[in-house]
């Protein structure tokens, strides 16, 4: 006998109502499981930090479905071409055509919201408020029923479900009087009642298209060890018996249209290089959530956002941080993509600090509020390398840490060489040691020795092995001619610069065409290409403003630029088909820039 009570169930539009749409127990690590929820697919992955990521089931290039892809831990790999999208933020990371690119930050898929509640995983398309609170579950140990899927509208599935009967026991010749209640219009309690005592099932069900829903059932109270499985098993017939009752009267009734989600576009062209913001903008609002001294003369610093999540970072990329003395300056990133929500910075006091990193270390502290940019990377890791060497000098292994991390992520064959004076000055030692016997340390060495171990160290160049470098100014140097003398190529050679260490001179003044613009300009002396580009209203995205970090660049299309910059290569400053418009100048009386 069933008893069933019709509630006035609630007005929300289906899209706005938050729904179970995984077990936990449909998310193993290194899983990706395939879901639907109003017509529309999912990708629901469980990544190594145990953040439950809900994503159109979508990659971005050929649309092929990630469901059939790749968890790699942090970073989910489509397996057609091999797109890398980051845990959390859904952002792409890596394309492997494009091996020594850093993809636009345009390339994002759509994430969906998600709670991880009573043994279920929670979403919606578009739901208000927070995922509901059910006291009947919140009062001790529940067991989530097996998953159902019926081939019927959700409606349907409701009203036989209100007559759904089941034992206290798990015993199917004593079946008990069930009562029914709405919660909302997708879900509704059952409670068994036999001999005083009482049993209760809350059912979800997950609308999964017009004619297709999910029963997701949680026994409200957990049996005991001895009654567990004689449960499961009952409430499995039970259901099964119901589904094979519901999908029959299915049949008999009209079918639905099936639902038709909305694909929203996305770019996948770099707009932000094609229609580039003005100077040096800080479009992210951060909180400092730590700070502490990470070795001697270095902070480390752990940034949360205020407001959206953080886009996602490149390994090597910086940020530009604003600093409250009206400053601007440029630092790593060490954290890889997808690994975890914050940004983390390594920051040295320079014995010569100019403002910057004397600010950091003596007034900002944990919870003030800065102003910082989005990620930019001129300083790319390639995946593509039958060998990686990681080269730091000092605070250089800033951005080398989050490429370690990437390719110690991906198996990746890497090693990390860590030049420093001591022991005491090796920053982040807890995550040097999560690499083991990649890391090599070089302490305390001489300029003479440090050149003897760069040349050791770059011996035998094979071909598609790769080298980044970064530290102080002397040793880069170092490397780079060594690496000349020893065979490597320069496309094989990376390298970032902390600063400019060349004398500028802006004495000259030449004339500079915009091919696209129609504008001719004159650059006077004491200006920069980039400071008259800008008073005559061309935007250009700028960051160190002083030729060490390649934002500022653009082509040439004619003239003889004189380099004045550390980013270009010896090959690609002969070249002339590039200049960093902050500090480079022109040798002859033109040039023209294709912009």
């Amino acid at each position: 006998m069933a008893c069933f009570q019709r509630l006035e169930p609630m007005s929300k539009s289906l899209t706005n109502l938050w729904h179970p749409i995984a077990s936990a127990e449909d998310l193993p690590y290194r899983h990706i499981f395939q879901g639907q929820l109003l017509g529309r697919e999912l990708a629901v992955w469980r990544a190594d930090d145990d953040f439950v990521n809900i994503w159109e089931n979508r990659c971005l290039h050929r649309g092929v479905r990630l469901s059939i892809g790749r968890n790699e831990g942090l970073e989910l790999k489509c397996q057609y071409h091999g797109w890398r999208y980051a845990n959390r933020s859904a952002g792409c990371t890596y394309i492997p055509a494009h091996p020594a690119d850093a993809p636009a930050r345009t390339i994002c898929n759509r994430t969906f919201p998600v709670c991880e509640r009573y043994g279920l995983i929670w979403s919606g398309e578009d739901p208000t408020g927070d995922p509901p609170e059910i006291s009947l579950l919140e009062k001790g140990r529940t067991l989530p029923l097996r998953s159902i899927a019926v081939n019927a509208s959700l409606n349907l599935v409701l009203e036989h479900l209100a007559n759904y009967r089941f034992s206290l026991n798990g015993d199917p010749g004593n079946l008990a009087v069930t009562t029914a209640d709405y919660l909302d219009q997708c879900s509704l309690s059952v409670t068994a009642t036999c001999d005083s005592k009482q049993s209760t099932v809350l059912f979800f069900v997950q609308p999964v298209d017009s004619n297709r829903s999910v029963i997701r059932g949680v026994l409200c109270s957990s049996p005991t060890d001895s009654e567990r499985l004689l449960t499961l098993r009952h409430h499995s017939t039970e259901l099964s018996h119901l589904r094979e009752k519901v999908e029959l009267d299915a049949l008999k009734a009209p079918l639905i249209q099936p639902m038709t989600p909305t694909i929203e576009q996305v770019p996948i062209t770099s707009y932000e290089i094609m229609m580039p913001s003005s100077g040096r903008k800080a479009s992210l609002r951060v909180q400092v959530l730590r700070k502490w001294v990470t070795a001697e003369g270095i902070v480390g610093l752990e940034l949360e956002s205020i407001g959206k999540p953080l886009p996602t970072p490149q390994p090597g990329a910086h940020i530009d941080v604003h600093l409250p003395n009206g400053l601007v300056r440029q630092y790593s990133l060490t954290n890889a993509p997808g690994q975890g929500s914050l940004y983390r910075l390594g920051v040295k006091l320079e014995s010569d600090s100019r403002g910057g990193s004397s600010c950091l270390h003596e007034t900002v502290k944990e919870g003030d509020v800065l102003a910082i940019s989005e990620p930019r990377n001129n300083f790319s890791l390639r995946r593509d390398a039958v060998k990686t060497l990681l080269v730091a000098g000092g605070i250089g292994v800033t951005p080398l840490l989050s490429m370690a991390h990437t390719l110690r992520n991906n198996k990746l064959d890497y090693e990390l060489h860590y030049f420093a004076q001591t022991d005491g000055h090796l920053a982040f030692p807890e995550v040097l040691q999560e690499f083991g016997d990649a890391v090599v340390l070089h302490l305390g060495l001489s300029p003479e020795a440090t050149s003897k171990e760069l040349t050791a160290l770059l011996l035998g160049y094979k071909s598609a092995m790769h080298v980044y470098v970064c530290g102080p100014g002397p040793m880069l140097e170092a490397a780079r001619r060594i690496a000349s003398e020893e065979g490597w190529p320069d496309t094989a050679v990376h390298f970032e610069y902390f600063r400019n260490t060349i004398e500028i001179d802006s004495s000259s003044s030449f004339e500079v065409s915009l091919a696209r613009s129609a504008l001719t300009l004159e650059i006077p002396s004491g200006k920069t290409i980039l400071e008259i580009l800008r008073a005559n209203g061309i935007t250009l995205m700028s960051s160190c403003e002083q030729g060490a970090c390649g934002t500022c660049e653009v082509p040439v299309v004619e003239g003889d630029p004189e380099h004045q910059d550390v980013y270009l290569n010896d090959s690609e400053k002969a070249a002339g088909q590039r200049i960093m418009t902050c500090v480079s100048r022109a040798k002859s009386p033109r040039l023209v820039l294709d912009i």
